[in-house]
């Protein structure tokens, strides 16, 4: 007669971070993606995004980042597009390893337009954000290493409700509807703070304001956050390297070309 024998997990103060996976192993526990040795241990740094953000405006959604990529101290690229279009009515900014993020970019637009096709009709704002969701939880073995961590804002405008949508996601897969504007990414904590200001205390609430204030703001909100955060990219006009910057309205989503970011950027540097 065979006998159950439950699982011991046998913790021991002494487990270093390395041994961390070896441990769950031995436990029973399996990750779908395990690359031996850590970042740490081997010394191999990945490219990094650093800052992006979205807060709502008169319109709908604002979405925005810098362009720089970092591995470490290291400036790998200065033109990383961290604002990525899924849908026509869904965009999602990542900071974090970009080749992850923009597998799952892929991954999400493909399961979209299948969906699309198949159903004949568009996915749900519900589905978006647990497909996302779901994404983010399968991509924890290797985020928990370091290798692939990806911190998203995932903004969707539903046109049969005319509304939109902030989500923020920590690592795990967690959701957080935003109310009115979030950041992430090493210079998120500098840009929030100005957000909350400017919507208490500033001129109008964020989300009263045009389009053309809103994009003047998130132009502001990234050279500043760029003073005081080294992998915070500048723009840098002398290159033709400017922010990326896409709202979201009833419309779907729309990019600024170079040539109206470059005139945005001008009147949004003056005093006044």
């Amino acid at each position: 007669q065979a006998t159950h024998r439950p699982m011991k997990f046998q913790y021991e103060s002494n487990t270093s971070a390395g041994e961390f996976f070896e441990l769950l192993e031995k436990s029973g526990y399996r990750w779908h993606a395990k690359i031996e040795g850590t970042q740490k241990e081997s010394g191999f740094t990945v490219p990094q995004g650093t800052t992006v953000l979205a807060f709502h405006f008169k319109d709908g959604v604002i979405v925005a980042g810098d362009r720089r990529a970092t591995a470490g101290n290291s400036i790998m690229y200065e033109m990383c597009d961290k604002v990525i279009p899924i849908d026509n009515y869904t965009l999602m900014a990542i900071a974090g390893v970009p080749a992850t993020a923009f597998e799952m970019a892929r991954v999400l637009s493909h399961n979209f337009e299948y969906y699309r096709r198949s159903q004949l009709q568009s996915m749900s704002v519900e589905g978006k954000i647990r497909a996302l969701s779901k994404l983010l939880k399968e991509n924890v073995g290797m985020a928990v290493q370091g290798l692939g961590v990806v911190s998203p804002i995932f903004a969707t405008y539903d046109p049969t409700n005319k509304n939109s949508n902030i989500h923020f996601y920590d690592m795990l897969g967690a959701d957080f509807q935003i109310r009115t504007h979030t950041a992430t990414g090493s210079g998120s904590q500098i840009i929030r703070g100005i957000l909350e200001h400017e919507d208490l205390w500033g001129e109008k609430p964020l989300a009263e304001r045009t389009r053309e204030q809103a994009m003047t703001l998130a132009i502001r909100l990234l050279q500043t956050a760029a003073l005081f955060d080294s992998a915070t990219g500048q723009a840098r006009p002398e290159d033709d390297i400017y922010p990326t910057l896409a709202t979201l309205t009833e419309e779907g989503y729309r990019f600024l070309g170079d040539d109206e970011t470059a005139e945005i950027y001008k009147s949004s540097m003056e005093r006044g």
